[in-house]
C-alpha cells in the first residue's frame, strides 16, 4: 500500500459545548479517493478545517503530505486544493477569467496558466462556455468549475466536502464522473465528505466512518460490506407478523424487516435461501423475486448508526 499522504493520532478538537472530534486516528494512502462518511454534525467539515491548518486541534496530531498541521500549515495549504462550503468564484467574472485570477494568485507562469485552464475547462465540457459569466449559470456547473478551480495549481491533496450536496441527479452524476476520471488522471489523492452513499461506493477506494466524532469503521467499500454479512431481499405480499416471527427464529438469519413490499433478511453465513422461501410460502406468503448478495454501502452505514445509539 502507498505510503500515507494524510495521517492523525487522537485527534481531537473542543468546542465550548461538544466534542466535535474524538480521538480520530486515520491514515490515507496517497492516491487514493477517500470517503469521510458520517450523519450532520459528526465532525467531517471540523476534520478538514484541521487537516488544512484553518484550525487548531485541542489534542492529537496531525500531518498532510509529511508537514504538520499545527507548525506548518502553509506549507500544506500551498500543496493543497479545497473546495469546502463556498465554491469560491466571482458572479461577475466568466469562467476563464475566474480561472485566470486563481492561476495568477497560485504565481502559475502565464503560458503554463492558459495552458492549464484550458485543459480543465476542456476536460470538464465547459471550454466552449468559457466567456460566460458564472453568475448565468447553474448550480451543477458552478461546482465543476469550482472543481477546476481547487486543481489549477496542481495539489498533491484534494479536499471536496459535500461537493455534490444540493445538485440534481443528472449534475451529481456528471461532477462524480469527472472527479473520478481527474482523480486518476492527475494522480492527486481526494479527501471527500458526502451525505451520498451511492456516490462514495462508486468513487471511494477506502471510507471511514465517525459518528459524533468518533471512528465507528474504516475499509474498502467491499470490506465493510462483507463484514455485515450476507443479505437477501423478497419481494412479494402475504408476509404476516406470524410468519415474520417464524423467519426470525431460525438461526441463520440475524434481521428480517419489512417495509414497501419487500422483505429485508440479513443472513449469518453462507446460509441458503431455500428453506426460508419454503417457511414464508408455507406461512402464506406470495413471493415474487428473491434477490441475494450483499448489503449496500448505505445499509452498512444506517446499520453502524444504529449499533453506535
Amino acid at each position: 500500500m502507498p505510503a500515507p499522504v494524510i495521517r492523525t493520532s487522537g485527534l481531537t478538537r473542543d468546542f465550548p459545548r461538544v466534542r466535535a472530534v474524538d480521538d480520530l486516528s486515520i491514515e490515507v494512502p496517497a492516491g487514493t479517493v477517500f470517503g469521510f462518511l458520517g450523519p450532520n454534525g459528526s465532525g467531517k467539515t471540523t476534520t478538514i478545517r484541521m487537516l488544512l491548518g484553518l484550525l487548531e486541534p485541542t489534542a492529537g496530531r496531525a500531518e498532510v503530505l509529511g508537514f504538520d498541521t499545527r507548525r506548518q500549515a502553509a506549507d500544506i495549504r500551498l500543496r493543497s486544493g479545497a473546495l469546502l462550503e463556498n465554491p469560491g468564484l466571482y458572479d461577475r467574472f466568466s469562467a476563464y477569467d475566474n480561472l485566470e485570477l486563481y492561476g495568477r494568485i497560485w504565481r502559475i507562469p502565464r503560458p503554463e496558466r492558459g495552458a492549464r485552464i484550458e485543459e480543465l475547462l476542456k476536460h470538464l465540457g465547459l471550454w466552449e462556455r468559457r466567456s460566460e459569466k458564472t453568475g448565468d449559470w447553474s448550480r451543477g456547473m458552478k461546482q465543476k468549475l469550482a472543481v477546476a478551480r481547487a486543481l489549477l495549481h496542481r495539489p498533491a491533496v484534494l479536499f471536496l466536502d459535500e461537493p455534490t450536496a444540493g445538485l440534481d441527479p443528472v449534475a451529481a452524476a456528471s461532477l462524480r464522473d469527472d472527479l473520478s476520471a481527474l482523480a486518476a488522471r492527475e494522480g492527486v489523492t481526494v479527501f471527500l465528505t458526502t451525505h451520498n452513499l451511492a456516490e462514495a461506493e462508486k468513487l471511494c477506494g477506502l471510507v471511514a466512518v465517525i459518528r459524533q466524532g468518533r471512528l465507528v469503521a474504516v475499509g474498502h467499500p467491499d470490506e465493510l460490506r462483507t463484514g455485515s454479512g450476507p443479505r437477501a431481499e423478497i419481494v412479494g405480499r402475504g408476509f404476516s407478523e406470524e410468519a415474520l416471527a417464524l423467519l426470525r427464529a431460525r438461526p441463520e438469519v440475524a434481521a428480517a424487516e419489512f417495509r414497501n413490499g419487500r422483505l429485508a433478511i440479513d443472513l449469518r453465513g453462507t446460509a441458503s435461501l431455500a428453506p426460508l422461501v419454503a417457511l414464508l410460502v408455507g406461512a402464506g406468503a406470495e413471493i415474487e423475486e428473491v434477490h441475494k448478495g450483499k448489503a449496500s454501502l448505505e445499509e452498512v452505514f444506517l446499520k453502524l448508526m444504529e449499533e453506535q445509539k
